[in-house]
């Protein structure tokens, strides 16, 4: 390892600040605590390393940081030892699986109405997106925590291979229940890789250098997430809606050689059975009966049964209840907890994630309903609302990459969130206005208001919290923070369609006056009348088809005026955001649960 000059050793402790809780005596090791455990240190002290101490581990001048660098005799490298082709390719597969797992978020957006018609199920339409955002949500947790125990490799490739099973089962499907049971295992194994993404770049930089290449995967995500509806209009209306699906599979190959290859994010061997005892058991039960029971009774509610029916009622309080199940075990009872409750009593963090959740809340309409603003209310096609939907995706990409240079170049990130709550809150509000007679040039200029605000807030809320996170908690709150967020995405849709589909209903009185059948009234009413926007058009009466027109824009608006208030929200949670110096020094990450064995496992204390 080549020494560090005097100047270095001050720009690194002059950007590193001792995370929230920490106690003075461990702040003085650099620790988060005084009782640090690594497997390198365990290593050095057991005879077969007896000698070798010194080649192994190297600390740093700085009082304030124990930096720990390997030699490469383990088979691992060290961030400065991996050469640039490694790293190229290791950020090449992280780059290809977030994408995929993106890009599956939306393009359905515009192939739902022709998916639902070809199988023949209305009431599918909310289920295409949302049984994928629900996996998606549920899944992350788990998923951070299976790779603390067996390493983020093999967890990895296992979220790779279930991506692309389950996409072949999404484009072979041949029934909605099918085709809805592939988008949930979907879900869950993206969930895995958009987490597992930022995880594997938050082992391998520090604070302050993976701004900028999570600075790059917001981009990633935005492109995808954004040129999903025209991609799924254009396979829509070019080729087959199956082709949503199969696009996935060569890129999942592709990321599976390259991570199979050069992924080598350092792991302490953890056997099955030693792992299987780790696991958090009944955190995982309770967590899913909390999470999926809420999501579902939402999801149910006024689509599928009543609000006021027993089985919408018993699941939302039910799962409810198992909140309290959940938080108990985590506080009580588990010895690895899934969700870290310490991560929320820090205000800082609790705002943090406040902003994640609303800017999901608040973000996913702009992808997912303005299509339907404008296959509805506009009449353009599948393919039209995807193409104008390309500015949002520039803008969204354009500025996530420069908020992850900003923060990477100044380590400031509370003025992105700052700004970035007040471009959504103020874009959501523009779209408020939308109707039959708004013009393009109005359109297209609040989507790019929209991109610019979201693009400020996928990097810039999590860099807060992992700033005030131990190096070895980062997975569990990159995890915590990104079920909130995807919770929160999966709720966005949920209530977005109940919004929508009760301002259906409330206008079937003036489409009735407008002359329209009662089948067509009924067609556009509640849950049919998402899946059937394309009637609208097909009305030869002109004021038959303004009526419904207006209809489309009245529900939407309401939409809206709901997303713009939450979106404000997050303005309030941003003004609680902490400020903190992001830290340039870095110590590497070591997954897997220590052996049993006597001379294995070591709490090595430092005074």
């Amino acid at each position: 390892m080549h020494p560090k000059s005097s100047s270095q050793l001050e720009e690194d402790a002059a950007g590193t600040e001792t995370p929230s809780g920490v106690s003075d005596t461990s702040a003085e090791h650099g620790l988060a605590s005084p009782v640090f455990k690594a497997s390198v240190v365990q290593r050095a002290a057991s005879p077969q390393f007896a000698g070798s101490a010194k080649d192994d581990l190297t600390f740093s001048a700085k009082p304030d940081t124990l930096r720990i660098e390997t030699s490469s005799n383990d088979g691992y490298q060290t961030p400065s030892s991996r050469s640039t082709l490694r790293l190229s390719c290791i950020l090449l597969a992280l780059f290809l699986s977030l994408f995929v797992a993106a890009l599956d978020a939306t393009i359905v957006a515009t192939a739902v109405p022709v998916i639902t018609h070809e199988l023949s199920s209305a009431t599918g339409y909310s289920w295409v997106g949302g049984a994928y955002l629900i996996g998606n949500a549920v899944g992350s947790p788990i998923w951070a925590k299976l790779s603390d125990i067996w390493g983020r490799k093999m967890i990895m490739l296992s979220a790779v291979s279930i991506f692309f099973a389950s996409s072949t089962v999404c484009a072979t499907a041949t029934t909605m229940r099918t085709l809805i049971a592939g988008r949930a295992l979907q879900g869950v194994a993206g969930g895995g890789l958009i987490l597992l993404v930022h995880v594997v770049i938050s082992d391998l930089f520090s604070v302050r250098k993976r701004s900028l290449f999570m600075g790059i995967t917001e981009g990633v995500w935005a492109v995808a997430g954004g040129t999903g509806p025209p991609l799924g209009g254009l396979f829509s209306d070019l080729v087959s809606w199956r082709w949503c699906f199969y696009i996935n599979l060569p890129i999942c190959g592709i990321a599976f050689l390259l991570l199979f290859c050069f992924l080598d994010v350092r792991h302490e061997k953890t056997s099955f059975k030693t792992g299987l005892k780790a696991v958090d058991w009944f955190g995982i039960i309770s967590f899913l009966a909390f999470s999926l029971m809420v999501l579902l009774g939402l999801d149910f509610g006024g689509d599928v049964f009543a609000w006021n029916s027993a089985k919408v009622i018993c699941l939302i309080v039910i799962g409810t209840c198992m909140l309290g199940v959940f938080i108990y075990s985590e506080a009580k009872l588990a010895k690895h907890p899934l969700i870290p409750l310490a991560l929320f009593r820090d205000r800082s963090n609790l705002a943090a994630i406040g902003v994640g959740a609303f800017h999901g809340l608040a973000f996913m309409p702009g992808e997912y309903y303005t299509p339907l603003y404008l296959q509805g209310v506009k009449q353009y096609s599948p393919v039209r609302s995807g193409v104008l939907l390309i500015p949002l995706v520039v803008a969204t990409a354009c500025v996530g990459v420069l908020a992850g240079v900003i923060i990477h170049r100044t380590g400031r990130y509370r003025e992105l969130i700052w700004v970035g709550a007040f471009l959504l809150t103020l874009a959501n509000g523009l779209f408020i206005m939308l109707d039959r007679d708004t013009s393009l040039g109005k359109f297209i200029g609040f989507t790019i208001i929209f991109g610019c605000g979201s693009g400020m807030l996928f990097e810039a809320p999590l860099i807060a919290i992992q700033s005030r996170s131990r190096q070895e908690d980062v997975a569990t709150a990159t995890s915590t923070f990104s079920f909130c967020r995807s919770i929160a995405l999966s709720v966005s849709v949920i209530i977005g369609g109940v919004v929508f589909q009760n301002g259906m209903d409330a206008q079937s009185g003036n489409l009735s006056r407008a002359g329209l059948r009662a089948e067509a009234v009924e067609a556009l009413s509640g849950k049919e009348a998402a899946a059937n926007v394309a009637l609208a058009g097909q009305l030869t009466d002109a004021m038959q088809r303004r009526a419904a027109e207006r209809a489309f824009s009245w529900a939407m608006r309401n939409m809206w005026i709901m997303y713009t208030v939450l979106a404000f929200l997050g303005l309030l949670c941003g003004v609680f955001v902490a400020k903190a110096q992001l830290s340039r020094s870095h110590v590497e990450t070591v997954t897997g649960i220590k052996a049993e064995k006597s001379g294995t496992t070591e709490d090595i204390e430092l005074t």
